[in-house]
């Protein structure tokens, strides 16, 4: 048998030493990402490096699944692989999401601000210059959340056991749960990951 979760989003409130001023109640979430799912970083993990074309390129195969929800990057094997990589799949709840991310030339690897739970489609700009320039699309070091935070409220991070913090680079939405992620100081690799927040 199992008990019902509990439920944060259903207006409790705190009675404090005041008559008439009450406080939200707050739960403290314990989010766990497996060993197994918490994989390092990897520039090619959802598509490996695929040659531009004249035209773009709309890649339905040979994609490869985020393990957890995750910041997708994007990366160019030299300067002269430029354009819009075009993102489609779905967030951790199953909406659909899409997400343009442009190549510059500098930097060659350039990361999304959307988790992907699954990528269903990957479209390839043409190519700029024709020597040999491919795509890939990977894994950033930014894993989702399955919360929409309006702030960070993330009280501990462990990695493999070691508390690490929340990096610059990570972001909270009240409304976007893509926009819902986690960069830690200490990078994904390959160890159990615990995260204590407030929700």
């Amino acid at each position: 048998m199992t008990l019902a979760s509990y439920n944060p989003f259903i207006g409790q409130h705190i009675r404090t030493h005041v008559d008439g001023i009450t406080a939200d109640r707050g739960y403290i979430a314990h989010y766990i990402i497996p060993a197994a799912k918490a994989i390092a970083a990897a520039a090619d993990y959802v598509l490996a490096a695929t040659e531009l074309t004249a035209q773009e390129q709309e890649i339905t195969e040979g994609i490869t699944q985020p393990p957890t929800p995750r910041v997708l990057s994007v990366t160019g094997n030299k300067t002269t692989a430029v354009g819009d990589v075009v993102i489609e799949g779905t967030d951790v709840a199953g909406v659909e999401l899409e997400e343009t991310i442009t190549l510059t030339g500098s930097p060659l690897t350039v990361a999304g601000t959307k988790a992907f739970a699954t990528v269903t489609n990957v479209t390839l700009p043409a190519v700029a210059e024709t020597d040999g320039e491919t795509i890939s699309v990977g894994l950033s070091a930014a894993f989702g959340l399955p919360y929409r935070l309006p702030y960070d409220t993330v009280l501990k991070i462990y990695n493999n056991g070691t508390a690490t913090t929340v990096d610059t680079g990570s972001s909270f939405d009240a409304s976007d749960l893509a926009a819902n992620y986690i960069k830690p100081t200490a990078a994904l690799s390959g160890h159990q990951v615990d995260v204590y927040l407030i929700v």
